[in-house]
């Protein structure tokens, strides 16, 4: 066993993950904890930035216990490395602490705002950013939200922020002027920077009325940008001095994680947000145009690209299913043993997963189970679920398909790549070859990875990824289910956009309570 070890978290939206890995990759803590999601208002959903950082130094200080426990030193971590939510951010005064709440992907207060910058009609936004459209979700938007409605942020914000380099700041002592965001990250604001050059673009930031005193700087995520102080040491058992890296964003990390590193390839990022990213070179005009929903950015690599449509409430509505429909009685393996035993297309039922909004021209939808009858059944309910997501999946893949990318074979990662029931259905349902690889978590992997790289003790990072990059299981779409669920998306779609009218109604119903 190595006698160097890399520390490493995941700052996500259900959970804060910690965890240490040796010189051989081999993990030797780790450790998860639930973070608080909060719903204020209608399309609002907020975080606690400090939260994050409490679990982050409880989630620190349990493995280095953990690693005492098993005759282990937690003084040789030599490293800190993080990754977060790269749609999402908080605004910080000079010392470096919230003045608003954390605000990300989920939330949809930004509607209005992102419909009247789209309505400007600028082809500059897709030349330089990928993205020919605006979208609630970019932390551009919650930038201009804050700047209009943030009276705290107005009288003492200095910065604006994501969620993991608040905590890696805040764990290396540093103060709002420090303030950095690692280069892949920076392209999950949307708007207001060139990809390509990787910089901030005052022209974009001019036209949306943010100052670019707000930004933060740019790094790499290898890159060390301070050091642990003698009291965050005395938190978590760290040592003082260790370096502590810039970070970066986790789906730039998790594709790193199961074997991405060059272009061409395709990846469902099976998380709270569900993803299928596809690797590119640069800008794929088609992919890039107008009205086709897909983010553009680049990775934690130079010279690193993708696209991903997503699907904002996809892991969130499994949790939210076996939580508030079973309260928490139920583990997700017994729910999926369960749904194998029901036929594709859940024997009519139909699952529209849109609990926080939906997008494009129906952002008044809604979530709703539809066509049950008396003989419906919680195996029914569940698989409907699951299919729900891989339906969202098939109208993201078809888009791909048709700008002439290659999907032969998917990589599925992240907590939901645990599920084979679900891994084989969206091998049907997509009309590919999926494959798990044996560490199927790695964006904190990567991160470890990323920080023995920054102190040194490796000199080649792709070839420590490549090592990791080992074919667990795979799975071959059945030719017969493929066929039915391409039936049943055409008879799906023609359902969701018929109750585009409804959706409205139901809105203003609730409205009303």
């Amino acid at each position: 066993m190595s006698d160097r070890y890399y520390l490493g978290f995941d700052a996500g939206t259900q959970s804060v993950k910690v965890a240490v890995y040796d010189g051989d990759g081999e993990c030797v803590a780790q450790v998860s904890h639930p973070t608080t999601i909060r719903y204020p208002e209608p399309r609002c959903v907020e975080m606690d930035p400090d939260e994050y950082l409490r679990l982050t130094i409880q989630g620190i200080r349990e493995c280095t216990e953990e690693m005492l426990s098993k005759g282990l030193d937690p003084l040789a971590i030599r490293s800190v490395m993080g990754d977060g939510i790269i749609c999402g951010i908080t605004g910080v005064d000079e010392n470096g602490d919230s003045v608003t709440p954390f605000i990300n992907y989920l939330d949809s207060r930004t509607q209005d705002d992102a419909d009247s910058v789209n309505a400007m009609g600028l082809d500059i936004w897709g030349q330089e950013t990928g993205n020919a459209d605006a979208s609630c979700m970019f932390p551009a938007m919650f930038a201009r939200w804050f700047l209009k409605n943030s009276e705290d942020f107005r009288e003492r914000g200095c910065r604006f922020v994501h969620n993991a380099p608040y905590i890696l700041m805040h764990l290396a002592g540093l103060k709002a002027s420090d303030a950095f965001i690692d280069q892949g990250t920076m392209s999950g604001w949307g708007l207001g920077y060139n990809v390509l050059e990787k910089k901030w673009s005052e022209e974009q930031l001019g036209i949306l009325g943010i100052d670019p005193g707000y930004m933060p700087r740019i790094v790499k995520p290898w890159d060390v940008i301070g050091h642990i102080p003698s009291e965050i040491a005395e938190a978590t058992g760290l040592r003082a001095g260790t370096p502590v890296c810039g970070g970066a964003g986790d789906t730039m990390q998790s594709m790193l994680g199961c074997g991405v590193f060059r272009p061409g390839m395709a990846v469902d990022v099976a998380g709270t947000c569900a993803m299928f990213c596809v690797s590119t070179d640069g800008i794929v005009p088609k992919l890039s145009s107008h009205g086709t929903g897909l983010i553009f950015n680049s990775g934690s690599l130079d010279d690193s690209y993708f696209y991903w449509g997503f699907i904002r409430t996809g892991g969130l509505s499994l949790r939210w299913f076996k939580d508030s429909v079973y309260g928490g009685n139920v583990g997700y393996e017994e729910l999926s043993r369960e749904a194998a035993e029901v036929p594709p297309g859940s024997r009519g039922v139909t699952f529209l997963p849109y609990l926080t909004g939906g997008y494009g021209d129906m952002m008044d939808a809604s979530g709703a189970f539809l066509n049950m009858t008396l003989d419906t059944d919680r195996s029914a309910l569940w698989r409907s679920v699951l299919e729900a997501i891989g339906y969202d999946y098939m109208g993201v893949t078809d888009e791909y398909r048709e700008a002439g990318v290659d999907l032969s074979r998917i990589t599925i990662t992240e907590g939901g790549s645990a599920d084979d029931v679900w891994n084989q259905m969206k091998s049907d349902m997509i009309g590919s070859e999926a494959v798990v690889m044996r560490t199927r978590g790695g964006a904190v992997m990567t991160d470890c990875a990323m920080g023995a790289f920054a102190v040194g003790d490796e000199k080649d990072l792709l070839s420590v990824l490549e090592k990791s990059a080992e074919v667990d299981r795979t799975f071959h779409p059945d030719e017969a289910n493929t066929g039915l669920y391409r039936r049943f998306y055409a008879e799906r779609m023609s359902v969701v956009k018929g109750m585009k009218d409804v959706f409205g109604t139901l809105k203003a119903m609730g409205g009303l309570r």
